[in-house]
């Protein structure tokens, strides 16, 4: 037989010292190693005819958490990394996937659960490009999910066509669609409650395989079960039904999803495997524990403290599904150590997690999208402290703090700390600046807040009235300029018109204080928020420089109290805060940065190490990185309270500079940049699954001085570097700053450290290649 054709690419590499040794073997790489260590039943032959192939009984290895798993030789022993994106614009692009198909299984597809969502759906269209037909997403099907965000469809491919008729007809109800996002991605999902009576009998295969057992009570677990199950039988289906053999490619992101990859390994399907974790479940709840966590990484027993927590189930399904992986990957450098240390397997490659920057741009208007956010974000303050608005709201400014409701893992608590220090200075220095602080976490609640409410009734009553008197005052103006009279002023508003004006401001009367929570609480003694607060003693008194608002639930544009959406609350703010402790990436600093707002994160998360890497001084351009990996917690509070008070005595102008500066960072988290590391996974699990028919060699990037934005070239927005010591912004600053800042020219600059966005080549049509020297010269070419 001849062997088929080699297919050679090269990828980027930063490398880490991350190397996977593979045993030395000479069985195939498609197939799991014959026996674990300390057990010795073999894996019997593959036979798709075989009844219980795809879904019914197996028999097989058993891997257990305390098992490593050997898998056969491949040919990369290399770990991938962004340790520096130069050689980016060199990599060499070979790859033939025509006979190529990818399927990308994650709960989170059609389905927004948490920040996976964000992740997949925005990688969307890239990997659509990249793919063309022969790309599908599985998730669960969830009705009401899919009547508003998917269009169901038959199936384009006949090979899956037949798969998923074959399925149904087997007791199964699958369903294929498109996914109504930008790219328009296929989508298979799967109704996990119509077999959820197949449960019990997967449950005790899963046993029997590999030493797992799933109580009854964690319905988590159980959906868990049924999905990998299932996705497994559906890849082994499709498999099966392909008149040709086909290269399949499993990306599994998760521990919900993983169990797929385990029985595909266990199953020997001629599947390429990656398994993406963006946090190790044992890493969440430790960290959520008080647990000195990053300094005791080594010293961890694992199995102990999974058990201890009683997650040890879903502990075993992730670390076999990185043990049984092709390739494994990471979505930063801190949780690829994290992932070392407690799923005993060393990433292959770390996958930063990108965002679709055109969906920010705004068109380069972002400046004009932050003041008109801003001014809604005011008329909510107008209202919220009615009778206390006492400071001037064009020098105050919005911080905020948004995510899951974890109150040390977000840095919550350290935040607050450090906004009452901040009060001190500010009182203690007479600033007229006023910060308010608002924390976007979702917890349990039972309604809106009286008192929040009446607020922004009180507000909007104040405005009805001042409409009437304006429409009475204009009324009596409009008549007098008639008859050719200058009005009389002492006449123009008369004893009615004071009355209704009276009425309105003693209607603004308010004996307490402006709350700190807009909804009632239902736990209100035991919120640590609430508790934190009580504690260092800010109240929204007039005397605090510092006012809290704690919005318990994720912002909507049809709420009554702040109808904004999320991304139009970013745009209205100053500042994000987010000093998390545990991290993996942080999307809530990178959509502030695309969207030109700086923020605060910390040098244990993803994000923060990533901008940090990049950016010779990251302050100048608005990303302040927090040192939580070698400070304590009073000199990390310290810090903190220093990078907002210096942030609190900029001009409004040094403000709008570091917004323009933030705002030119966005390139840097496009998917056009970031996704070049999706494809090189991919590539390294077909050059591990199939190493007959594709070779993957990366190579040592050079060290070139391209992707690293330097300092600026003007003064840095730093109220320290100012050549005045008024703290009074004037017209001869604004002339003198224009002489010393130029935007454009400084904008240019920044555009020599970034190269353009790469652009995919698509299934079957034309291309456009922008020139590897990054002035956008294209070459148009057909794919043969």
């Amino acid at each position: 037989m001849q062997k088929a054709e080699t297919r050679r690419s090269q990828g980027p590499i930063g490398v880490l010292l991350m190397n996977n040794v593979w045993a030395e073997t000479p069985s195939s790489p498609t197939q799991p190693p014959s026996c674990i260590a300390g057990h010795e039943r073999p894996v019997p032959p593959h036979d798709p005819s075989a009844p219980g192939q795809f879904g019914t009984k197996l028999k097989g290895v058993p891997v257990s958490a305390e098992c490593v798993l050997y898998l056969p030789s491949m040919p990369l022993a290399r770990s991938l990394s962004v340790t520096s994106l130069s050689g980016l614009e060199e990599w060499d692009e070979e790859f033939d996937l025509e006979d190529a198909v990818l399927f990308e299984i994650a709960w989170e597809v059609a389905n927004k659960v948490g920040g996976i969502y964000t992740v997949i759906q925005t990688k969307a269209r890239l990997t659509s490009e990249e793919w063309g037909e022969n790309y599908f997403l599985v998730g669960p099907y969830v009705e009401s999910n899919v009547r508003t965000q998917v269009e169901l469809i038959e199936p384009t491919n006949p090979a899956l066509k037949r798969t998923i008729d074959k399925m149904n007809s087997s007791g199964c109800k699958v369903y294929f669609g498109r996914w109504l996002i930008e790219g328009s991605p296929y989508v298979v999902l799967i109704d996990i409650a119509f077999t959820a009576w197949s449960l019990d009998s997967w449950k005790s295969e899963l046993w029997e395989l590999c030493s797992i057992g799933v109580p009854w009570f964690d319905r988590e677990a159980n959906d868990a079960v049924l999905f990998g199950f299932l996705t497994s039988w559906l890849l082994g289906e499709f498999a099966a039904q392909c008149e040709q053999p086909a290269h399949i490619v499993a990306h599994f992101h998760e521990w919900l999803a993983g169990l797929g990859l385990v029985l595909c390994r266990q199953r020997q399907l001629p599947v390429a495997t990656i398994f993406t974790t963006h946090a190790t479940l044992l890493g969440r709840y430790l960290c959520a524990g008080n647990v000195d966590f990053y300094n005791n990484l080594a010293e961890f027993n694992v199995d102990k403290e999974a058990g201890d927590r009683q997650i040890y189930h879903r502990y075993c399904l992730e670390r076999a599904a990185a043990h049984c992986a092709h390739v494994f990957t990471t979505v930063s450098q801190i949780t690829a150590i994290e992932a070392e240390h407690l799923l005993k397997r060393k990433p292959d490659i770390v996958t930063p997690n990108g965002l679709n920057v055109k969906k920010f741009s705004a068109m380069h208007e972002f400046q004009n999208l932050h003041a008109q956010s801003k001014s809604r974000i005011q008329e909510f303050v107008r209202g919220h402290f009615y009778g206390h608005l006492d400071f001037n709201l064009d020098k105050c400014l919005f911080l905020f703090i948004a995510g899951r409701y974890e109150f040390s893992n977000k840095g919550a608590d350290i935040f607050l700390e450090a906004l009452a220090r901040l009060n001190y200075l500010l009182r203690v220095n007479h600033s007229d600046v006023t910060v308010i602080a608002f924390f976007i976490m979702p917890a349990r609640t039972n309604n809106f807040n009286v008192e929040t409410l009446k607020g922004q009734a009180v507000r909007k009553q104040l405005w009805d009235t001042a409409q009437t008197v304006k429409e009475r005052f204009g009324k009596k103006l409009y008549e007098s300029l008639l008859v050719g009279q200058l009005p009389d002023v002492s006449k123009m508003l008369d004893k009615e018109d004071f009355t209704i004006m009276k009425r309105a401001i003693f209607a603004t009367q308010r004996q307490c204080q402006p709350p700190i929570c807009t909804h009632n609480m239902l736990e209100d003694s035991s919120d640590p928020i609430l508790n934190c607060v009580r504690r260092i003693g800010l109240f929204n008194s007039s005397a605090d420089r510092v006012k809290i608002i704690f919005h318990p639930e994720f912002l909507s544009s049809t709420s009554p109290l702040l109808p904004m959406d999320y991304e139009e609350f970013v745009r209205g703010c100053h500042l994000g805060v987010f000093p998390s402790y545990y991290e993996p990436w942080g999307y809530t600093p990178a959509e502030c940065t695309v969207m030109g707002i700086p923020s605060i994160s910390t040098n244990l998360s993803g994000f923060g190490c990533f901008m940090e890497e990049h950016i010779a001084d990251p302050t100048a351009y608005g990303i302040y990185i927090l040192d939580r990996r070698c400070r304590g917690v009073d000199e990390s509070c310290n810090q903190l309270t220093s990078f907002l008070f210096q942030f609190c005595k900029q001009t409004r102008r040094q403000r709008i500079i570091q917004r323009n500066r933030t705002e030119r960072l966005s390139d840097l988290l496009d998917w056009r940049y970031l996704g070049r590391y999706y494809i090189a996974a991919r590539h390294m699990a077909l050059a591990k699954a199939f190493p007959d028919t594709f070779i993957y060699e990366p190579q040592e990037a050079s060290q070139t001085a391209g992707f690293r934005y330097p300092r600026p070239a003007s003064v840095p927005p730093s109220p320290a570097l100012s050549r005045h010591s008024s703290p009074h912004h004037s017209e001869a600053e604004d002339n003198e700053d224009d002489e010393r800042y130029d935007e454009d020219l400084e904008a240019e600059k920044d555009k020599v450290n970034i190269r353009q966005p790469y652009t995919l080549p698509m299934k079957n049509k034309s291309i456009a290649i922008i020139g590897a020297n990054g002035n956008g010269d294209e070459v148009t070419s057909e794919k043969n």
